[in-house]
């Protein structure tokens, strides 16, 4: 899956350019998370707006990098509906932070 990273001043953001999450794509998904996120300290931010589908070996990928990334912060931004279904549905809405707006999570 293709990914896009910028870092801010804080932040590490990671833009999903695949329109899916699921079984076929979740591993090297997460490893591909972890490898741009290793060795920074701030939190790690993944947008989410063109991820149109995310199955359950999605999420297990998403909760599997919030679980090894420690101390720091995995927020999901500007989710899209089908997304943020899934997400409510598992209550994982409760454990994520969602930035539902494109742009900067620090409101800027």
């Amino acid at each position: 899956m293709k990914l896009q990273a910028e870092q801010d001043e804080t932040d590490l953001i990671i833009r999903v350019q695949g329109d899916r999450i699921d079984a076929a794509g979740a591993v090297p998904f997460k490893d591909q998370i972890l490898q741009l996120a290793e060795g920074g300290t701030g939190r790690v931010v993944l947008d989410l707006s063109r991820v149109d589908f995310l199955d359950s070996s999605g999420l297990g990928a998403l909760v599997a990098i919030r679980r090894m990334l420690g101390a720091r912060a995995l927020d999901l931004m500007s989710p899209t509906p089908p997304v943020v279904r899934v997400l409510r549905l598992t209550r994982m809405d409760m454990v994520f932070t969602i930035h539902p707006a494109a742009g900067s999570p620090n409101g800027a």
